[in-house]
């Protein structure tokens, strides 16, 4: 039977409720905001707004329709990635990577076995699982910038035993799968991923997460102790020093959804402000900041880089920015949300800064942008490596 006759959900469908979502992530934003702070507090993971997201048809909302999901498109979950960031941000990371990989399981993706994505799929679908790929490494650093994991997968009968440890892991608390970065012991050995669902033995969580910023994302260490993964869930596996397998797709959704979380913190920064200048009256004024120039100028200064931010975003949608052009977008837009925010910061006052207020959460939340791979020294080298490349593609085909 296909599988699209075999999955149900709560998914909100893409065309007939364009106009409830609005409501619906209007609601969950604000829902999520009002237990930001606790969560951020006692750097807890939000298991009960992954819940209502799932309740809501939003975990599923990115995977296509066939595999029972909403079937969104990028600029959909772009809306919707910075509609709950304005909530709670770490919340919206979760959704931003769960988007990048669900939306590629309808795809015929070389190295991934069809029947693998279809139970993903199901998982989410029935279940609101939570997926994501686990690739940092205390000895290795991010992979972006290159190198061959320490974790190991070991050759086994029916499979293989994977042991190793992974941090920076994002929603370790609250994943179903977990996409392993990891070497075969191999003659001739293999990097890819090895799919471990949280239920097999020999995992365990290491809750050392202490952030400054982005700290309900409960991004802990994930140790793996020979854990055994079927031969069928080993994806994407090539040869050490072999070129990286392509994947436009999910470089593209990544690329756009992980700054729209920023910028959406940045949003919520501006939405704060707002409403403190509109509200705060002081004795020796008689009438409320938002009359006075200063104030003014400084929201309309943070109103001219979302702007900007907005523009760039719907270029990322379209396609007119293209692939490789979308580091610097990544650059930009985190640029302009942090600056977005300081300067909020900076004309509150005391206020933006206790923790009182969640401005003050909204800060840290948005300075983790500079640190988020790819980081922007990675970003701007590549940028203009190819900029080089191809003024001297251009002098040379005119002379």
């Amino acid at each position: 039977m296909p599988a699209s006759n075999t999955l149900a959900s709560p998914r909100i469908a893409p065309a007939a409720t364009r106009s409830d979502i609005g409501h619906r992530l209007a609601a969950l934003a604000a829902a999520f905001a009002a237990t930001a702070a606790r969560h951020d507090r006692d750097n807890t993971f939000p298991h009960e707004n992954i819940r209502q997201l799932h309740e809501n048809g939003l975990i599923a909302h990115a995977l296509p329709t066939e595999l029972g999901g909403g079937g969104a498109d990028l600029g959909e979950a772009l809306h919707i990635v910075r509609s709950i960031a304005r909530g709670e941000a770490s919340t919206a990371l979760v959704l931003a990577l769960q988007y990048s990989i669900g939306s590629r399981l309808g795809l015929d993706t070389p190295g991934w076995p069809r029947e693998i994505r279809q139970r993903i799929a199901r998982d989410i679908v029935h279940h609101g699982a939570l997926i994501n790929a686990l690739r940092v490494e205390p000895e290795l650093g991010t992979p972006v910038r290159g190198g061959i994991p320490a974790t190991v997968a070991r050759p086994d009968s029916g499979g293989w035993r994977v042991s190793g440890s992974k941090i920076y892991s994002t929603a370790a608390p609250g994943l179903t799968w977990m996409l392993v970065f990891a070497h075969s012991a191999e003659d001739t050995p293999r990097i890819g991923y090895w799919l471990v669902h949280r239920d097999s033995p020999g995992i365990s969580i290491v809750e050392d997460w202490d952030h400054l910023g982005m700290r309900a994302s409960a991004s802990h260490k994930v140790v793996f102790d020979e854990v055994f993964v079927p031969a069928t869930h080993a994806l994407e596996l090539q040869a050490v020093g072999a070129l990286p397998v392509a994947d436009a797709h999910t470089a593209r959704w990544a690329g756009v959804l992980i700054p729209a979380v920023y910028d959406g913190v940045a949003r919520a920064a501006r939405d704060w402000l707002a409403e403190f200048a509109s509200t705060r009256v002081p004795g020796n004024l008689g009438r409320p900041l938002s009359t006075l120039p200063r104030f003014q100028e400084t929201l309309g200064e943070i109103d001219a880089l979302l702007l900007a931010n907005e523009r760039l975003f719907a270029g990322a949608t379209d396609g007119s920015i293209a692939l490789h052009q979308l580091g610097q977008l990544k650059y930009l837009v985190t640029t302009q949300a942090i600056a977005a925010v300081e300067k909020a910061v900076q004309v509150s006052g005391n206020p933006g800064l206790s923790r009182a207020n969640p401005l003050e959460r909204h800060y840290r939340d948005v300075l983790c942008s500079r640190i988020h791979a790819p980081q922007n020294d990675a970003l701007l080298a590549n940028a203009g490596s190819i900029a080089f490349s191809s003024w001297a593609a251009a002098r040379h085909a005119t002379t």
